[in-house]
């Protein structure tokens, strides 16, 4: 706004001419970290979420489902992004006429809560009491986080969330399980899985993450076992070296102690290459595109003697590489075909040990490897196990080099280098992890069910593309990672977590064919006493007789089971009330695709053969303000509670709301800085907006919407323009777009224009004028539409002000809070094309005048722009509208007179030319416009009160410091205006 301000500040003593400086108890300062814990705290005691579900009875629902955070640790700036987006989001949804219900939720179960309490308590506790104190420990967790989440303005049933580790909710998973079960989806059985060493359990999908690793890359020889064979397949009489090896190429060494056959491409041509190695005739078996490069990574020369497909060295047996080194090794490895195999690099011969490799287990047993049969050394916690010869009680990384070491014994190893390659972790330990063939409880991807319907991954694949994502690219990243996924591993082997109440028969390992009924009754006693009641269930309960053939499993659902579920356990079962099915909105971060997202798509399809949700919406992850990623060693976390406590959460807010969080999320205090100062231009903004109405009762001083002043009129269409664009990004979600817009609107639209050129009428003219009435009911609707669609934003802010605004009845009405109000409809404007298409036009030229006054008060020859007068040459629409105005249009320069001339008249131009006046140049908004400018200090005097320039200042002599407009805005009927 421009410094043109007439009259004293209030509380500062008045002249006897005075001019209309209201006030407001909306402070000028916001004092946020102070000021918001007095909100939050009267927000509770109010029961304010309860008011607005009250307000709200009978609209139609919009459920935002929320992806529980892990009841583990204090919340970081990642959850506030998070919790802030949804906030929004629902305070949206509900503004828009909807009954917005938000029930947070927790994750409780798993294996970083049970980690806590073994490091507090030590291990080998009674399953009995991990269990007890690991619901404290989350019950614990979960009040901390759940005190700074509402510190961040967010409005929730924050007194009856859910908890994945609620009695009920316990139960209903395994209500859940038995739904799946009798659907044909689980089965059991022995399969590589992701296996880290230091959980000591499975890991999900989701729970894996790659880094670099250092490893030896070895190419290691299998002696030939059966050379008349290899001859035939080669098209040989015999081998013309009795010695030879078929040449394998692995990065994980440890792996070759339970190696139990190899692999080749059916299609691959393979080469019978000659060669010598230490004086030695040699003969190798290689991919013939791979030997030439193979013999000069081992340092030999050689030729092929003869080639033959892949399909051909099927059956051919090879001894196991250690043989030579522990009888314990004497064993053969069969060749089999497998299209898996590949030649981009290596050998083009891939060792097989099925225990450790997805491909080798699926090929072994393609080949009719029976699960006893396959070899499984490595135990739980990444050692060998007793009975392994050479390397047993060695965990599989120390065993490396002892391993290379007996292989270069036994003449085997061709060569070996040190590799840095991307590698498995586990996202918790940050520590390598491995496949380990288990016996797991699965939910099969590609089986049909017992109804006959598609498959998993199909109904998967078709929910998919019935959901809207939010970004659009979410809908590859997902469809891709259910395309490829294999089948989900259910179980874990932990004590924490929901139990798969099944009774497995000891000898055939069989489910108990009751296991349906089972589950019910079990899961009727997990609702009354928690997952307790399964530990402590004696079988003869309720297996009577059979109880002596069955144990009861120790595995645990997968936690993924958990949070995945709760479509089922509480939009349909906890909080059915508060909910409906499918959920309106998921909205987590981008790594949910794999996780959160995954999993629910997976359950719903399982259970209801659709998708749990209709949208998804993903946020990126926050970074420095470098773009790098945040982390306590290099000092660069912003912590929200800091954040909160120093600046205000509201910042916080117009931080994540004005942040593109469709990619990284940039945060320092440089940037935070910023927000700060963007905070400041709109609460400026709301204060004079506040001020300016804190006198006016629409009831009795609202003028009506014929009569209103045709600038007000024209600035009620542009906040309606602007709420409807507005209010379109909210429905797509998109919140950075509503930001700029509305701070562009604060500071352009409002304080760069209309309220710079109000200031006149509402300061100088009388009191009670139409004038001035006729500003203050625009801005009084103004008011109205901003303070809403403020609100989903800037929360405390514009609940601050509707308790100013609103006026005593309409504040009690409301049930004290903005939040049960609605977005405003802003009276309808006729002719508002016609008005937004003039004021466009007008706004431009005025820019134009402000440049040239700027220009001229650089010089020194005016002062503020009331000392100027300017004269305006234009022609055809550009003149017509500027005419239109008559005199007011000096208020809308904010000059002190303002001459407009045609350029059309020849006389006008001739005078013009003579003049030197320059042209400006065309106008963006009306082609071939080109008008000119003039401007000259005024002559007159100033007037005391007014602070316009005028000749009639002193014209009445009982008022000799005031001019003409201002004696009649005091003392008479008041100046006739009508335009602005």
């Amino acid at each position: 706004m421009s410094d043109n301000k007439p009259g004293k500040p209030a509380g500062k003593p008045q002249n006897k001419y005075p001019v209309n400086m209201t006030e407001t108890p909306f402070p000028m300062r916001g004092d946020l970290a102070k000021r918001e814990p007095q909100w939050v705290k009267q927000w509770q005691e109010r029961k304010l979420y309860q008011k607005i579900r009250a307000a709200s009875k009978g609209r139609p629902k919009f459920i935002l489902h929320d992806g529980p955070p892990y009841a583990n640790g204090d919340i970081h700036i990642g959850h506030a992004v998070n919790k802030i987006l949804k906030d929004i989001i629902v305070k949206t949804r509900q503004l828009d006429g909807f009954d917005a219900q938000y029930v947070p939720g927790w994750d409780c179960h798993g294996m970083p809560i049970e980690i806590q309490i073994e490091k507090q308590y030590g291990k080998n506790l009674p399953t009995e009491e991990v269990l007890a104190k690991s619901r404290a420990y989350a019950s614990e967790q979960i009040e901390r986080q759940m005190k700074d989440f509402i510190r961040l303005g967010v409005l929730a049933q924050w007194d009856r969330p859910y908890k994945t580790m609620d009695f009920g909710n316990e139960a209903d998973e395994i209500r859940a399980l038995g739904a799946i079960l009798d659907k044909g989806y689980v089965y059991r059985g022995l399969k590589p899985v992701n296996w880290c060493f230091d959980c000591m359990s499975a890991l999900a999908e989701a729970e894996v993450e790659y880094q670099d690793k250092r490893d030896p890359a070895i190419d290691v020889g299998f002696p030939i076992a059966d050379p008349d064979k290899l001859a035939a397949a080669f098209g040989v009489d015999k081998l013309p070296v009795e010695k030879g090896y078929i040449v394998i190429w692995t990065t994980t060494p440890w792996t070759i102690p339970a190696n139990q056959a190899l692999n080749v491409h059916p299609e691959v041509t393979y080469a019978l290459v000659k060669t010598v190695r230490e004086g030695e005739p040699l003969l190798l078996v290689l991919a013939q595109d791979l030997a030439q490069a193979c013999l000069e990574r081992y340092g030999l020369e050689g030729q092929t003697i003869a080639t033959c497909q892949g399909e051909a060295l099927a059956g051919i047996q090879f001894r196991h590489p250690l043989a030579a080194a522990d009888k314990g090794y004497d064993r053969l490895s069969p060749v089999y075909a497998a299209e898996y195999v590949g030649i981009d690099t290596g050998t083009g011969i891939v060792h097989a040990a099925p225990a450790y490799g997805v491909d080798d287990f699926i090929s072994c047993k393609a080949h009719g490897m029976k699960d006893d049969a396959i070899l499984n050394p490595v135990m739980g916690d990444g050692k060998y196990a007793s009975w392994l010869p050479l390397f047993n009680g060695m965990t599989i990384w120390e065993a490396s080099k002892p391993i290379c070491e007996k292989l270069k014994e036994a003449g085997s190893l061709l060569k070996l280098v040190m590799l840095d390659h991307s590698y498995m972790h586990c996202w918790r330990h940050k520590t390598p992890i491995v496949y380990r063939a288990t016996s797991q409880w699965f939910a099969r991807m590609d089986v049909t069910p017992k109804d006959g319907g598609p498959t998993l991954r199909e109904t998967a694949l078709k929910g998919i593309e019935e959901t809207r994502f939010f970004p659009s690219w979410g809908k590859a990243r997902l469809h891709g990672m259910i395309a490829n996924r294999p089948d989900w591993t259910l179980s874990r082997q932990r004590q924490w977590g929901v139990p798969m109440a099944f009774f497995i028969h000891k000898e055939t390992g069989e489910l108990h064919p009751r296991t349906s009924e089972l589950l019910e009754q079990v899961a009727k006693r997990v609702e009354k006493e928690g997952i307790a009641a399964w530990h402590a269930l004696d079988p003869k309960e309720l297996l009577d007789a059979d109880a002596d053939s069955y144990i009861k499993n120790k595995d645990t659902l997968d936690v993924w089971f958990d949070s995945g579920c709760t479509h089922q356990t509480v939009l349909r079962g906890s909080h059915r009330e508060e909910s409906h099915f499918p959920a309106d909105l998921y909205l987590e971060g981008s790594d949910q695709h794999r996780g959160w997202f995954h999993s629910s798509l997976l359950t719903s399809s399982m259970l209801n053969g659709t998708p749990p949700y209709k949208a998804l919406l993903t946020h990126g992850f926050v970074v420095d303000g470098e773009g790098k990623k945040m982390s306590k060693s290099k000092g660069n976390v912003v912590a929200p509670q800091k954040v909160s406590d120093s600046l205000g959460a509201e910042i916080l807010r117009l931080w994540v709301a004005s942040t593109d969080y469709s990619g990284e999320l940039s945060i320092s205090d440089e940037i935070l800085k910023r927000v700060v100062e963007s905070y400041r231009r709109i609460r400026n903004t709301l204060r004079f907006l506040l001020a300016n109405t804190s006198d006016f009762d629409p009831s009795k001083d609202g003028v009506s919407l014929d009569e209103l002043f045709e600038i007000d009129r024209y600035a009620i269409a542009r906040m309606a323009q602007m709420q409807e664009e507005i209010l379109q990004h909210f429905k797509d979600y998109e919140f950075h777009p509503v930001v700029a817009k509305l701070q562009m609107y604060c500071s352009e639209d409002l304080g760069g224009f209309y309220l710079d050129i109000l200031k006149d009428r509402l300061y100088t003219g009388g009191t009670d004028s139409k004038a001035r009435r006729s500003a203050q009911t625009a801005i009084w609707h103004i008011t109205h539409a901003l303070l809403r669609i403020m609100a989903p934003v800037l929360s405390f802010t514009a609940e601050e002000a509707w308790a100013i605004f609103a006026g005593k009845e309409t504040y009690a009405q409301s049930g004290e809070t903005i939040f049960t109000q609605t977005f405003y409809k802003l009276p309808h404007i006729e002719d508002n094309s016609v008005l937004l298409h003039k004021w466009d036009v007008l706004r431009e030229v005025r820019g134009e005048v402000l440049k040239r006054l700027e220009e001229v008060r650089i010089t020194g020859d005016i002062g503020s722009s009331l000392q100027a007068e300017v004269d305006i040459y234009a022609k055809g629409e550009v003149f017509d509208l500027l005419a239109s105005l008559d005199d007011d249009l000096k208020f809308v320069m904010i000059v002190s007179r303002c001459g407009l001339h045609d350029l059309s008249d020849a006389k006008i131009n001739s005078n013009f030319d003579r003049l030197g006046i320059a042209l400006v140049s065309d106008l963006a908004s009306t082609a071939g416009s080109a008008f000119a400018l003039q401007v000259t200090p005024s002559a007159h005097a100033k007037c005391d009160r007014c602070w316009h320039y005028r000749a009639d200042v002193g014209s009445d002599p009982a008022h000799p410091e005031i001019c003409g407009r201002c004696v009649s805005n005091l003392f008479d009927t008041g100046e006739p205006r009508a335009f602005a």
